[in-house]
């Protein structure tokens, strides 16, 4: 599965369809797959295992969400006021 993930990793220009989210409008996707990092990461770190998985979501959040955003995001997580559910 690593072998798999590794080269959908490399062959990724930006974020694909995603059924669940099929409207131009893509702030769901980005909330979503920044949500889905952050708890793979999490979920990865406990079990010590590999991260690797980890680096899809965190593509496609990056091509999608705006930089602002994710600063914005990263620094309520710092100070636990985060509204999501990691």
């Amino acid at each position: 599965m690593a072998e798999d993930m590794k080269l959908k990793l490399c062959r990724y220009k930006t974020a694909p369809f995603d059924s669940r989210f099929p409207n131009q409008n893509q702030t769901r996707n980005c909330w979503q797959n920044y949500l889905d990092f952050q708890r793979c990461q999490r979920a990865m770190d406990a079990r010590g295992a590999d991260a690797t998985p980890c680096q899809w979501y965190f593509r496609v959040y990056k091509s999608l969400c705006p930089t602002s955003w994710v600063t914005a995001w990263d620094e309520a997580r710092e100070e636990g006021t985060f509204p999501g559910k990691i």
